[in-house]
C-alpha cells in the first residue's frame, strides 16, 4: 500500500505542479464565462458606425416611409441619379444603393448594390422596414374593405399565448418549480463533462504507460514495485488530478456567476439584452420566437432562478463524482492494459477502437435520451457499464428512481472491478514485453498466466 501511495503522490504532484495544468484550470472557467456572457453583452452595444443607404423607389410606395435607426440612414434619390450612384458607389458617400422595383408587390424582391458585402444588421433592418411598410398597407386595405376599424385589437383577441409551468412533486410531497429546458441543459452538460474527463485522463494514463515502456523507465520501476501496484498508483494519481481540476472549476464558476449576476444582470441590462436578441431573431425571420421574447419581462428571470434552485444540485454533484471515478477507473484500466501490450502508438490504435466505441455511442445517444429519459434506450444505456456514466448523468436531472440509480452504480462498480482485474493481468505481462506485436488471441492467453 505504501508503494501505491508513493506512485500516487508522484503522478499527482508531477502534473498538478505544471504551469500548463494551472493555466488550463484557471483559464477554462473564464473562457466558459466569456462565451456565455460576452454575446449578450455585445448585443446590448449598438455600433457607432453610420451606414447611409441611397434609395431609388420606382414604386413610390416607400417614399418617406422608411424610418432611420442610429446606425442606418435612408436617403431617397431621384431615378436620374441611379446610374451615377451605382457606378460610383465605392467613391460615393453611400454605404449601399437600394433599388426598389415598380412591381415590388408582385415580385417581392429588391436589389442592394454595394462595393462590399453588406453586414447582417443592415440587411435585416432594410428587410424589416420594407416588410413593415407593406404589412401596414395591406392592413389598411383590409380595414377599408371589411369596415373593421379596430383590426389590430381583434387580432390580439384571436391570438393565444399559453405558458406551461411545471411543478415537480418529490417523494415527501414537497412541490418545487421545475423546468424541462434547464434539466435538459444540466443533464447534457454533466454527461458531456463525464465523457470529456474520462477520455482526457484515460488517454493521459495510456500515453504515460506507453512513454515509460518506450523509454525503458518501467524496467527500473518494476524492480522496486509490482506491476499491478504501478498501474493502480498511476490510475489513482491521475484520477486525483481530474477531481482537483473539477473542484477548482466548480468553485471558480460559482464565483464568476455570482459576480456577473451582481454586476451585469440587472433589470435594465436584462431588458436591453431581450430587445437586442429580439432584433436578431426578427432578422432570422422567426416571428413566433420574437413574440415570445417580446413578452418576457425582467422579473420573469427571477422565476428562472427559482426553477434552477429546484434542481437537486448536491445530488447531481455527488452522482457526478461517483460516476466519474467509476467510469474513469473502468476506461483508464483498459487503456493502461492496451498501452502496456504495445510498443508504438500505431499498434495501439487497433486495440483502442473497441474501447472508444461505447464512449462515442453514448454521446450519440444523448439527444434521444434527453427527449425520452424514461424510454428503453435511456434505461438500458444507464445500466450498461460502458455507457452508464454518461447516460445516467443525463437522466438524473429529470428524476431517476433510487433503485435504478443504485442498480446502475452496482453494475458499474462490479464491471470496474472486473476491468481492473483483467487489466492487471495484461499489464503484468505486457509491460516487460518488447519487439512483438500482440494479437487478441495472445492477450487472451496472458489472462491465464499465473503470478
Amino acid at each position: 500500500m505504501n508503494k501505491i501511495l508513493l506512485i500516487f503522490k508522484r503522478e499527482y504532484l508531477s502534473r498538478v505542479k505544471k504551469k500548463s495544468f494551472l493555466l488550463l484550470t484557471l483559464i477554462t472557467p473564464l473562457l466558459f464565462a466569456v462565451l456565455m456572457f460576452l454575446p449578450g453583452y455585445l448585443a446590448t452595444r449598438e455600433t457607432s458606425e453610420e451606414h447611409k443607404i441611397a434609395v431609388v423607389d420606382r414604386s413610390a410606395i416607400f417614399l418617406g416611409q422608411l424610418e432611420d435607426s442610429k446606425s442606418t440612414k435612408f436617403h431617397f434619390i431621384p431615378e436620374a441619379e441611379y446610374q451615377q450612384v451605382k457606378e460610383n458607389i465605392q467613391s460615393s458617400e453611400y454605404y449601399a444603393l437600394l433599388d426598389i422595383p415598380q412591381n415590388i408587390l408582385t415580385v417581392n424582391k429588391v436589389v442592394v448594390f454595394s462595393n462590399k458585402q453588406i453586414n447582417l444588421d443592415v440587411k435585416g433592418y432594410i428587410d424589416r422596414q420594407l416588410e413593415q411598410r407593406i404589412e401596414n398597407m395591406n392592413r389598411a386595405e383590409l380595414v377599408s374593405r371589411l369596415g373593421i376599424p379596430d383590426l389590430d385589437e381583434q387580432m390580439k383577441r384571436i391570438q393565444a399565448n399559453i405558458s406551461v409551468e411545471t411543478i415537480k412533486v418529490t417523494d415527501d410531497g414537497t412541490a418545487k418549480k421545475g423546468s424541462t429546458e434547464i434539466a435538459m441543459g444540466v443533464g447534457y452538460a454533466a454527461g458531456f463533462l463525464i465523457y470529456m474527463f474520462v477520455f482526457i485522463y484515460g488517454s493521459m494514463v495510456m500515453r504515460g504507460v506507453l512513454e515509460e515502456k518506450q523509454n525503458r523507465i518501467v524496467e527500473v520501476i518494476i524492480s522496486s514495485v509490482k506491476p499491478v501496484q504501478l498501474m493502480i498508483g498511476k490510475i489513482l494519481g491521475l484520477a486525483a488530478v481530474g477531481l482537483t481540476q473539477f473542484l477548482i472549476w466548480v468553485i471558480l464558476m460559482v464565483g464568476i456567476f455570482a459576480g456577473a449576476k451582481s454586476m451585469f444582470i440587472n433589470e435594465d441590462n436584462m431588458q436591453q439584452m431581450i430587445e437586442a436578441q429580439s432584433e436578431n431573431i426578427m432578422m432570422a425571420g422567426n416571428q413566433g420566437a420574437l413574440q415570445i421574447m417580446e413578452q418576457v419581462e425582467p422579473n420573469q428571470f427571477e422565476q428562472i432562478v427559482e426553477q434552477i434552485e429546484g434542481i437537486n444540485f448536491p445530488m447531481i454533484i455527488t452522482a457526478f463524482l461517483v460516476f466519474f471515478i467509476l467510469g474513469y477507473l473502468l476506461y483508464s484500466s483498459l487503456m493502461a492494459a492496451v498501452a502496456s501490450a504495445v510498443d508504438s502508438e500505431e499498434d495501439m490504435q487497433q486495440f483502442m477502437l473497441p474501447i472508444t466505441i461505447p464512449l462515442i455511442a453514448a454521446i450519440i445517444m444523448l439527444v434521444n435520451v434527453i427527449k425520452n429519459p424514461e424510454g428503453p434506450l435511456a434505461f438500458w444505456g444507464s445500466m450498461i457499464p460502458f455507457t452508464s456514466p454518461i447516460i445516467m448523468m443525463v437522466r438524473i436531472p429529470f428524476g431517476v428512481p433510487w433503485y435504478e440509480l443504485a442498480a446502475s452504480i452496482a453494475i458499474l462498480t462490479l464491471s470496474t472491478y472486473g476491468a481492473i482485474w483483467l487489466a492487471a493481468k495484461i499489464y503484468r505481462t505486457g509491460i516487460l514485453m518488447y519487439g512483438k506485436k500482440p494479437t487478441w488471441k495472445e492477450l487472451g492467453k496472458w489472462l491465464t498466466y499465473r503470478s
